[in-house]
């Protein structure tokens, strides 16, 4: 029986245009292209090692060692496909619409390239006179990278960096405590009488000063000071206390 390789020969093929052979060949060109999309994060870049040797594998299978010799240039752009259908496919969190993405594709090839050129990272407006599109659309395809994978919520923010991310998103338990703070406040509210009801309003809903409610109601700023305190004075004992025995008994 003839192993692979002597069938292989016999045929005229080179043990080292074989698709194994080549693909054993180029494992550090497929590296080397999927480290063009790293973005430090080590799992996330390990799944595009694992994506660019499949497109190694692809390119392999489809060489035609007669049409040339120069499996490289051959493989880079078929393992270059095959991460960016797997960044369009399966790496966005949130997807932005197919142009946005192509876009940032082109952004990702002509990055590098002029950076070579300059000496340093390109600028928005070089990026756009090398790709004909305009600041906006660049500036929308490179902010949503921030799409490919969901922010964490310990990541410090402030300038005392001193709170997580989480720490700022307000919680169920938080919504269901405002809910029913709402509630015990409405209620109080509802024993005051309509004229002082009215002077809470303006003054702690719509954040009115006391001089705009002396002229809304025709009295003095004064009077309208007396009449916070005492309906303040009302309200926190309605809540600590509950309704005076009058209106307990007609409820």
């Amino acid at each position: 029986m003839t192993s692979p390789q002597r069938r292989e020969e016999s045929a005229g093929i080179a043990p080292e245009t074989t698709p194994d052979a080549l693909v054993l060949a180029h494992m550090d060109l497929a590296r080397a292209v999927a480290r063009r999309y790293f973005r430090r994060n080590a799992s996330r870049d390990e799944d595009l090692v694992q994506v660019a040797y499949i497109g190694l594998v692809k390119a392999a299978r489809r060489f035609d060692p007669e049409r040339g010799n120069d499996f490289a240039a051959f493989a880079a752009p078929t393992i270059t496909g095959e991460i960016k259908r797997h960044l369009r496919d399966a790496g966005w969190f949130v997807r932005p619409p197919r142009r946005v993405q192509e876009l940032r594709a082109r952004i990702s090839e002509a990055s590098p390239r002029l950076a070579q050129s300059f000496g340093r990272e390109p600028t928005a407006s070089e990026l756009c006179t090398d790709l004909g599109e305009s600041r906006a659309e660049v500036r929308e395809a490179l902010a949503c990278g921030d799409h490919l994978q969901p922010a964490s919520l310990d990541v410090p923010v402030g300038a005392d960096r001193d709170l997580t991310m989480g720490q700022l998103i307000p919680s169920e338990r938080d919504e269901i405590g405002r809910a029913e703070s709402a509630a015990v406040v409405r209620d109080a509210m509802s024993a005051l009488a309509p004229r002082d009801r009215r002077v809470v309003q303006l003054r702690f809903f719509e954040e009115r000063t006391q001089s705009d409610i002396a002229g809304e109601l025709g009295v003095t700023q004064m009077q309208v000071s007396r009449i916070l305190a005492r309906t303040l004075a009302a309200m926190r004992d309605h809540i600590q206390h509950g309704p005076p025995p009058a209106r307990r008994r007609a409820a």
